[in-house]
């Protein structure tokens, strides 16, 4: 079986696959912003996402569709820090402080980062 239907778990509507959750589209965005201004080439990233996915698989994940982003974002990350765009600390300190604020953040309201934690990303403006 090919195509949306081979992965049962990967949301879709009557067009196609559509996003789950907003961290989704975001992500999605972002691979193909850094694609446009030439830090990867469609090539490096079929390559790192198989690789991802690959490694997910070998470490139990029943590939059906449902992690399909959290492989996205395995791969995004590999290549900035290939790169050296991005630190190994300074990921590990985001995904901290995204866990921390999403338990922190009620059912249905917008996980918000802390002013460190947007400094730590580089997203405060400053």
């Amino acid at each position: 079986m090919a195509g949306p239907a081979a992965l049962p778990g990967l949301p879709c509507d009557a067009q196609g696959p559509v996003f789950a959750e907003p961290w989704q589209a975001q992500a999605f965005a972002l691979v193909l912003a850094l694609h446009a201004r030439g830090v990867f080439t469609w090539t490096e990233w079929a390559a790192r996402l198989s690789q991802s996915i690959r490694e997910a698989r070998q470490a139990g994940d029943p590939d059906l569709g449902d992690t399909y982003y959290r492989h996205w974002l395995a791969a995004l990350e590999a290549l900035l820090l290939e790169r050296g765009i991005a630190a190994p600390l300074a990921l590990a300190g985001l995904r901290e402080a995204w866990r921390t604020a999403a338990e922190a953040t009620p059912h249905g309201r917008p996980v918000r980062l802390n002013a460190a934690a947007r400094r730590l990303a580089g997203v405060d403006g400053s």
